[in-house]
């Protein structure tokens, strides 16, 4: 019989120890984080770079010309004015969006990858969400809030890929994965992806499971739109828990709206994102 635990606990201790490998090709998208620290960047270093991943490029011009940054409908085809665009700090989610999504090559059965492609749709949404909630109930940074959303499964996309190495771990009682299993794996995986300690305490939020009503920070933000995502996260559903459970209260007032209207209201905004970043 699978110990779960022990599994788990294999898996935090090399995440703690910094023994991570992302896939090859991220190696750009890891780059372009680089760069962003780098006082002296600019827009043209920056396309430059990213034009070398065509991943990344085909995912800056999409997100670019999406209707939650191109309301006007104003389509644009050179990196130099999508990354102008977007702003240093959104491109600097969508390379950590390339390096996540990537992981899922590390996934070594067919299963595992199907269920990793699953884990990215439930991610995408989380990420549009976010950048709602954050903009019309929370306001909090909405860049912030769709970077949070993209790493907010990291340590999901880990486990799946080593879960090759203990057989049967993803088809046994994940139960224990949840609270501080989950919490030291992603700590460890955010550490080295180099993620902003803004985005590590939303996430410790998104972690303990408690929602404040209403919703104020950053961190309330992404447990929200992780709750109110159309496709709940696969590794939850194998862990029996959801975090839809939690009832919130989607009546609640917010400045004489309700979050009902305003999710309502940012439908084709929230599907033009997620599209863009699961094309």
């Amino acid at each position: 019989m699978m110990d779960v635990l022990a599994a788990l606990n294999a898996i935090a201790a090399d995440a703690a120890r910094g023994d991570i490998v992302f896939p090859t090709h991220t190696e750009i998208a890891l780059r372009v984080q680089r760069m962003l620290d780098d006082p002296d960047c600019s827009i043209d270093k920056l396309g430059k770079l990213v034009s070398a991943e065509p991943i990344l490029a085909t995912r800056v011009l999409s997100i670019a010309n999406s209707i939650a940054y191109n309301p006007g409908g104003r389509a644009i085809t050179d990196l130099k004015s999508a990354i102008s665009r977007l702003g240093f700090a959104t491109l600097r989610a969508l390379a950590a969006s390339i390096i996540v999504r990537q992981m899922k090559e590390m996934s070594q059965t067919e299963e595992h990858r199907v269920l990793a492609a699953r884990l990215w749709e439930h991610t995408a949404h989380v990420a549009a969400l976010a950048r709602v909630i954050a903009k019309r109930v929370t306001r909090q940074n909405p860049d912030a809030a769709f970077f949070a959303g993209i790493v907010h499964e990291v340590g999901s996309f880990y486990l799946i890929s080593r879960a090759s190495t203990f057989p049967g771990l993803l088809t046994s009682d994940l139960e224990a994965w949840h609270g501080e299993g989950e919490a030291s794996v992603g700590r460890a995986v955010l550490q080295a992806l180099e993620v902003p300690a803004n985005i590590v305490s939303a996430m410790e939020t998104l972690w303990s499971g408690f929602l404040a009503m209403p919703p104020a920070s950053l961190g309330d933000t992404l447990l929200l739109a992780d709750e109110l995502s159309p496709i709940e996260s696969p590794i939850d559903a194998l862990a029996g828990m959801s975090r839809k459970g939690m009832d919130v209260e989607l009546e609640v007032l917010i400045d004489d709206e309700t979050l009902t209207s305003i999710l309502a209201e940012s439908a084709e905004e929230v599907a033009s994102l997620s599209d863009a970043l699961k094309g």
